[in-house]
């Protein structure tokens, strides 16, 4: 066993973990010579692709002078934290990834606290050395403050640091002196991440994560504790509520470069996946037949928002989806729960209508986005925070923002977070930057960032992660406009839009197919508004002075998905199909809205 070592990259979004690891791929001649090949080969989701994030962890190894590096890729974002969780539960040393010029984010912190606490060893890796400004001095110093704020024991804090730039390949102990390869960064980690620490016992391993293949079905993945697995042997099941079931392991596969092999028996201190297993979640133990013995189930934060999910409704509803109807929805989302660790979902007292509760508007997003390019057709409401109720108190949660900014729309972003009851904690330059960090309640967080990007002409840098709960901070004000609502169903002429453009700002183009009810613009008033811009022009043969210029119309307002998810009130419903977007009223019907809204007053 002294021939692996299991390791797994932790680092904020875009401090280049994806490229470190393409570069140790590339290092270690897992490709032929001739072989073609994208950039970031583990982000190989479309999703991942577009956003440049990781999402989802990824396992792959390197051999490298005899010995098997088991690299676990994990992602940077704080909404993923179920994904981190679980996974660091494999590893015996982690990589810590810190940017030369922006030092240690928000979010590594989260995920480093994780790393830390499970005694894992630590190596800093100090990337785009290259980059003008960089401070990479400045910035291991902040590394070993950061350890020593997260309780680090002395072992920890005696962490080596590697300085280079993964992106032009060379990584050394001196960022002044560039190396000509990557490999100074393996042999450290050959060098001070300790070889797995096998244990005697019986056969014990934790199920950490799960893949899925079309002819074997689901495939349990996870870092054998100590014993061995044999192909074709009998094993115990020891699962959440205490029940043991018998059961027996069909085939046995090792992680092999950017694949697996199928190997027949593994020893404890590897990672392999395991086919032939029925009925496991994330969490269960794999033990010895005959004397089995549970681990410890993993702790995951809990999740700190929620959204009602429900099915397409509207008058376009079927049009573009495959999947329609509550059953394709319920199984759908039951099914994510599966691998999902950090979701939740919650039936409600009517069959169409599920609670899901995430870790943020991003975590939702994901799910949302990638139902959608499955062919799923749904609605959801607004998203909420999750309220608890501690010693007879209101408790919200509230997070930690980090926003980096010019210091010329500096204000701009402290008085827009301060409004929504976020309190300013620090204020330094850094460069030619503002830093700011706040607390501000999560409620606050919802529609933030597009008012920021709109304060700062798109210059900010925003973070934020989770921090605890504390009392309720108060109300917070909304959305300031009111909804421009369609009248009638039909085609969008220009000829209404133009005349309708002093009500407000629009969403739809001229043209367009809507129904009546959609939330079709942003009214200039903060009341809600009923408009026909199905209206075309009158007709005749007579031609009249100067009015009949051309409409110009400026370009409808475009939403990104979690701008729409953050933008809708508690009366509104954003509707998603594979092909569109649409807001609407929860009730389409003028008179029905009316109603409601004296009910509720």
């Amino acid at each position: 066993m002294q021939n692996i070592r299991n390791i797994a990259i932790i680092a904020h979004v875009d401090h280049g973990k994806t490229t470190l690891v393409d570069k140790i791929i590339h290092a270690s001649k897992i490709f032929r010579e001739n072989q073609q090949f994208e950039d970031l080969i583990l982000d190989n989701n479309d999703l991942e692709r577009e956003r440049g994030i990781t999402i989802l962890s990824k396992n792959v190894s390197v051999r490298y002078k005899d010995i098997k590096i088991n690299i676990i890729d994990t992602p940077g974002h704080a909404d993923f934290g179920g994904e981190v969780e679980r996974v660091l539960k494999m590893a015996d040393g982690v990589l810590l990834l810190v940017d030369a010029f922006e030092g240690p984010m928000p979010q590594t912190r989260f995920v480093l606290s994780k790393a830390l606490a499970l005694g894992l060893t630590p190596i800093v890796v100090v990337n785009k050395v290259d980059k003008p400004n960089c401070r990479p001095d400045e910035v291991h110093e902040a590394v070993f403050d950061l350890m020593f704020n997260l309780d680090a024991t002395e072992e920890q804090l005696d962490f080596v640091t590697m300085y280079g730039s993964a992106k032009n390949n060379w990584m050394g102990p001196d960022w002044k002196e560039e190396t000509d390869s990557i490999l100074p960064l393996l042999d450290t980690i050959i060098e001070h991440i300790p070889a797995p620490q096998i244990q005697e016992g019986s056969t014990q391993m934790q199920i950490t994560s799960l893949d899925f293949s079309n002819f074997v079905g689901r495939i349990a993945i996870g870092r054998l504790k100590r014993g061995t697995l044999k192909e074709n042997t009998q094993i115990a099941l020891c699962k959440a509520d205490g029940s043991i079931k018998k059961m027996r392991i069909k085939e046995l596969h090792v992680f092999e470069g950017l694949g697996k092999n199928k190997v027949e028996e593994v020893h404890a201190g590897d990672i392999c996946a395991v086919t032939g297993i029925e009925g496991f979640e994330i969490g269960d133990t794999i033990a010895d037949a005959e004397n089995p013995e549970p681990l410890p189930r993993i702790a995951i934060d809990e999740p700190t928002m929620n959204m009602l999910f429900t099915i397409n409704n509207s008058p376009f509803f079927g049009k573009e989806g495959k999947f329609v109807t509550s059953r394709h929805l319920r199984d759908r989302l039951f099914k994510e729960m599966e691998k999902n660790l950090a979701l939740r979902v919650e039936p409600t007292d009517n069959e169409d209508k599920f609670l899901v509760y995430g870790r943020g508007i991003l975590h939702l997003s994901v799910l949302i986005e990638t139902m959608r390019r499955e062919g799923y057709e749904l609605q959801v409401g607004q998203p909420q925070v999750i309220y608890k109720d501690i010693d007879g108190i209101k408790n919200e949660p509230i997070e930690s923002l980090v926003v980096d900014v010019p210091e010329t729309t500096s204000g701009k972003v402290i008085e827009l977070a301060t409004q929504r009851k976020g309190e300013l904690l620090v204020m330094e330059p850094r460069g030619d930057l503002q830093h700011l960090e706040f607390r501000i309640p999560s409620r606050g967080l919802i529609g933030l960032r597009n008012n920021v990007l709109t304060a700062t002409q798109g210059e900010a840098i925003m973070n934020h992660r989770y921090v605890d709960y504390e009392p309720f901070k108060g109300p917070i004000p909304g959305r300031i406009n009111g909804s421009l609502i369609s009248m009638e169903s039909g085609p969008t002429t220009g000829y209404a839009i133009d005349k309708l453009q002093d009500r407000g700002t629009f969403f739809v183009d001229p043209g367009e197919e809507i129904y009546g009810g959609q939330v079709i613009g942003e009214h200039s008033r903060d009341n809600d508004i009923v408009v026909n811009v199905q209206k075309g022009k009158k007709l005749t043969n007579m031609r009249a002075s100067g009015s009949d210029d051309n409409t110009k119309i400026p370009p409808a307002k475009k939403f990104s998905l979690e701008e729409a998810m953050e933008y809708i009130q508690k009366d509104e419903y954003l509707e998603i199909t594979p092909k569109s977007m649409r807001m609407r009223k929860i009730y389409l019907d003028e008179g029905e809205r009316t109603r409601m809204a004296k009910k509720d007053a």
